[in-house]
């Protein structure tokens, strides 16, 4: 498959407030490789070479604003299962996961700073 995008860095206000959320939600999604360090958390999806990797980092100024990041899940109940993830972890503002449409399941939430997230699942476009 042909990759869509290289990486994410994405601000957080506190990365000792953020790394136990992003430690839990970011393998459950496939980025199973950690390579952080005391300033950047990052982790990779596994593969040879070069993968794609999402990174968190801190900027103490850091405001929340209406953009979302969205994950495809293969399924419903994975759908499902990332949600529990990521109430476990400590989502906040946490809407569903409910059906938006007869093909489009999804659950919305923010990561404790603020930055607002999508799992979903679609069969159409």
């Amino acid at each position: 498959m042909n990759r869509r995008y290289d990486h994410v860095d994405l601000r957080v206000r506190s990365l000792a407030e953020a790394r136990a959320f992003y430690r839990a939600l970011l393998p459950a999604l496939g980025f199973a490789r950690e390579d952080s360090n005391e300033r950047w958390l990052e982790f990779e999806s596994p593969g040879e070479g070069v993968t794609d990797y999402f990174a968190v980092t801190e900027l103490a100024s850091h405001q929340p604003n209406a953009s979302r990041i969205a994950f495809w899940a293969e399924s419903v109940a994975e759908v499902d299962r990332l949600a529990a993830v990521a109430v476990q972890a400590g989502a906040r503002n946490v809407e569903g996961p409910a059906y938006e449409a007869p093909w489009y399941y999804a659950v919305f939430f923010e990561d404790p700073s603020g930055n607002r997230f999508e799992i979903c699942h679609r069969t159409q476009n």
